[in-house]
């Protein structure tokens, strides 16, 4: 298990003076919300782990050493996402209301400039229109880490996957950021789905649940039914799934078996959510995130995201909420 960071500087309030060239700074207020706290993360590795962000008087401040440019999500007490992007030696400011999160404004370097206007510019879009304006985002912007944030968050994790389009994309981000190790490792990923993909047997791995037991392959392979879905506890959407899995679980006399892939970075924090929630199936958390070697193996690049075999044939995959409980439902 990866320790929660340790070298972040959260403080109370906004301090005045200057970043050096070695760190970055986040700053800001949130309206209508006085205190409280949440958390954030990064994809591409500029801080290992989850933080928590703490909010006095409606402001907050958070400092970690930066050496190289990357990102950091935070995720609001609604589970909504804010991308925020890190340079050495500059500030952001975030300035909004806790009651229009859509609205938010980042500012501060370029890229947050940039996610400040696409989030301001598909405020009233519908998702296909979106995703058409992600397709000129990144014809337009190739060498931005917004880009890849973009693709990554409406291509490989929106409501409708798209490997194919994500992965044609990546092939133009990767010509303007050759040495861009996350983008690379997106790139290994949706190329390596082709082991996992639909019409496929599920992939052997070697994992052990939480409890240390193994997670057989070959029992998953058996059973008529089969659900691999990867969740964490600060992500409402993937717990929700696990309720509704729960329930056809309860239902399905036996013939329903379901394995998680916890993307906590704490083995605590997933233990006590499947204590909390009642979660009694095998469940993997090696506390690597998405870097975690059964993620990469089963091709798990989102969250929530899902599997569904057949008597060890894949027949879905990346499946919505509602999609997924209506596919069990008529296979069982």
């Amino acid at each position: 298990m990866k320790k929660l960071l340790g070298f972040a500087l959260l403080t109370l309030v906004l301090v005045a003076c200057g970043t050096d060239s070695q760190h970055f700074k986040l700053g800001g207020r949130l309206l209508h919300m006085n205190q409280g706290e949440f958390y954030v993360y990064s994809p591409d590795g500029i801080i290992e782990g989850i933080d928590t962000i703490k909010v006095q008087g409606g402001r907050f401040s958070f400092e970690i050493p930066c050496a190289t440019k990357g990102t950091l999500v935070i995720v609001f007490p609604n589970f909504s996402e804010q991308p925020v992007f890190a340079e050495p030696g500059t500030e952001a400011e975030i300035d909004g209301d806790a009651s229009h999160l859509k609205e938010i404004k980042v500012k501060g370097n370029d890229d947050n400039k940039l996610m400040t206007s696409f989030r301001q510019h598909v405020l009233s879009f519908s998702p296909p229109e979106t995703a058409a304006f992600v397709k000129q985002f990144v014809a337009d912007h190739p060498e931005s880490l917004v880009s890849v944030y973009l693709v990554n968050r409406y291509f490989l994790r929106g409501m409708t996957v798209d490997y194919a389009e994500a992965g044609r994309l990546i092939d133009v981000l990767s010509k303007s950021q050759p040495d861009n190790a996350y983008l690379k490792r997106i790139e290994r990923q949706v190329k390596g789905l082709g082991l996992s993909a639909v019409g496929a047997m599920l992939p052997s791995v070697a994992a052990t649940d939480v409890n240390g037991k193994p997670v057989s392959t070959a029992v998953l392979r058996q059973s008529p039914v089969c659900v691999v879905y990867s969740w964490a506890t600060w992500n409402y959407e993937s717990t929700d799934v696990a309720r509704e899995l729960r329930r056809l679980q309860q239902q399905s006399h036996g013939k329903l078996q379901v394995v998680g892939v916890c993307l906590d970075a704490s083995l605590t924090d997933c233990r006590n959510a499947m204590k909390r929630d009642s979660v009694a199936w095998p469940t993997v958390c090696d506390g690597e995130m998405f870097d975690s070697k059964l993620v990469r193996q089963w091709g798990l690049l989102t969250l929530p995201d899902n599997i569904l075999i057949q008597r060890g044939r894949i027949v879905a995959r990346g499946l919505s909420s509602q999609e997924l409980v209506n596919r069990v439902k008529a296979l069982l």
